[in-house]
């Protein structure tokens, strides 16, 4: 934690407060892990954190704002997909290796915070504009350094003019959000992840380059 703490009533938290909004932000997510988030009760979150309701409430108003602050901070964390953009070669061998890292990236992002992007996925659907806000600051940053991305390959290579690059990128970025939300989905279905890892890596690379991948 950066900066100051502050309670529902403004005041400033001291450094057992902090702790104790700390334990209580790791207990919830550790409760998000097995339960759907509607049914995670403030008394449960404070019960696992060793306090009381009361002391809960003095620094969120409820269990949805709670998760909102784990939330920006996974979204904070989320600024490093779109480094996986920037500076790469994207021609050739070095290309479909920069793919491949890019498809990596959002599959464990996905997998390290699933119980929290399904709870701001839901919220999103369902119309709460700040969780919707966190899900696009990702998205749109990923977003931004991959249309970006295509716009120096077409520049280089005069490939691909028919494509418009940030609706390529916004439908690249879409795809590999939907695909690493479906992670546990695709077992059902009898089809591994090892193989839908380069799946995913060719058509990044395709929609990049406008080209196959290099043998």
């Amino acid at each position: 934690m950066t900066g100051q703490v502050r309670t529902v009533d403004g005041r400033v938290a001291g450094r057992r407060g902090q702790a104790t909004r700390q334990k209580l932000l790791e207990c919830l997510r550790e409760m998000l892990d097995t339960s759907p988030y509607r049914d995670v009760k403030v008394i449960d979150v404070a019960r696992m954190a060793g306090t009381s309701p009361a002391t809960f409430y003095q620094y969120f108003q409820d269990v949805e704002s709670a998760i909102l602050e784990i939330a920006n901070d996974m979204a904070k964390d989320g600024q490093r997909l779109k480094t996986l953009t920037e500076n790469q070669a994207w021609a050739g061998k070095g290309g479909y290796a920069a793919a491949e890292a890019l498809v990596d990236g959002f599959l464990e992002f996905w997998q390290e915070y699933e119980p929290i992007l399904r709870v701001v996925d839901l919220a999103a659907a369902e119309g709460d504009k700040r969780f919707y806000k966190v899900r696009q600051s990702i998205l749109t940053a990923v977003t931004h350094g991959l249309t970006e991305a295509i716009e120096d390959v077409h520049a280089k290579h005069r490939t691909g003019d028919e494509v418009v690059p940030n609706a390529m990128a916004g439908t690249l970025v879409a795809m590999l959000a939907a695909v690493s939300g479906h992670q546990k989905g695709f077992e059902t279905w009898k089809i591994k992840m090892r193989d839908v890892r380069p799946a995913l890596a060719t058509l990044v690379y395709m929609g990049i380059t406008g080209k196959k991948p290099p043998r």
